[in-house]
């Protein structure tokens, strides 16, 4: 019994530094936004605590869009470059972490424009709203098919 408990204690000690090393393993998230918005911060916090490390450059996205090749139907408030892929707005952590999973051919992810209940647009001034999105997957011959439903 004592063993066991001590084994147990053991393992939530280490617990802590799973997520350090997790964070240290995954790739930087560089991001371009306007230095007013508050929802790229809210989304950039999302990141983070899902082990992302980010560098945040305040000079607005669209010339930024524009040399990812990501058209503009596809925008949104932020753009972002992670393991040579872009991301156009809000993007779920978890769909980033697959596409750098999968690698698949492709320019990125988008979820264009900025539905409310993604992570950024999910704070308390929205009450609980959540609309329903799709992150999209820029293929690079322009087309884009939906990577992930949320409902």
């Amino acid at each position: 019994m004592i063993t066991q408990r001590r084994r147990l204690l053991g393992t939530l000690a280490l617990l802590p530094f799973v997520s350090l090393v997790h964070a240290a393993n995954a790739p930087l998230v560089e991001v371009w936004k306007s230095p007013t918005c508050g929802c790229c911060k809210d989304w950039i916090a999302h990141l983070q605590a899902n082990g992302f490390p980010t560098k945040v450059n305040e000079t607005g996205n669209t010339a930024m869009r524009s040399r990812l090749g990501l058209d503009v139907k596809y925008g949104s408030c932020h753009t972002a470059l992670v393991g040579g892929y872009a991301l156009e707005g809000h993007v779920p952590a978890r769909e980033i972490q697959r596409l750098l999973k999968e690698r698949p051919t492709a320019i990125g992810l988008a979820v264009p424009g900025m539905p409310v209940g993604s992570p950024g647009m999910d704070g308390p001034d929205y009450g609980g709203q959540k609309d329903p999105y799709d992150v999209l997957l820029l293929r690079k011959d322009g087309t884009a098919v939906t990577y992930q439903t949320y409902r």
